[in-house]
């Protein structure tokens, strides 16, 4: 029983830390410039938040080999060619469960309304 407790500690520790680099990568290569900081899109880029993992594996690794499905994908293909095959696996299933989380203070108003402002 010990030992499963500790095989299980050590899974969950180890899941955790696969989501923190996925963060950390996804902001390193300014991701949330064009995808916003919880990957919901900016104006015409695309959301990732909450896609289909395959959906967001297959677009990966299309970028890597240099397809894309329109213009403004192009800068995407350098940005998915820095990606192994392993980060690949881990930033779709980490984007699909992605959920945007916005503080009850994030102004200081009466009232909420993203309107206008990209939502990120």
């Amino acid at each position: 029983m010990k030992k499963a407790a500790i095989i299980l500690l050590g899974s969950i520790v180890f899941l955790m830390g696969e989501e923190h680099t996925m963060k950390e990568l996804y902001m390193k290569n300014g991701c949330a410039s064009c995808h916003g900081m919880y990957a919901e899109g900016i104006g015409a880029t695309p959301r990732l938040q909450g896609k289909p993992e395959s959906l967001l594996r297959e677009r990966l690794k299309n970028l890597k080999k240099g397809k894309t499905r329109s213009a403004f994908g192009t800068i995407m293909i350098s940005f998915a060619r820095e990606l192994t095959d392993k980060q690949i696996d881990q930033m779709a299933v980490w984007l699909s469960k992605l959920k945007k989380e916005e503080p009850e203070e994030r102004y200081e108003l009466e009232y909420y309304d993203n309107t206008g402002d990209g939502a990120s």
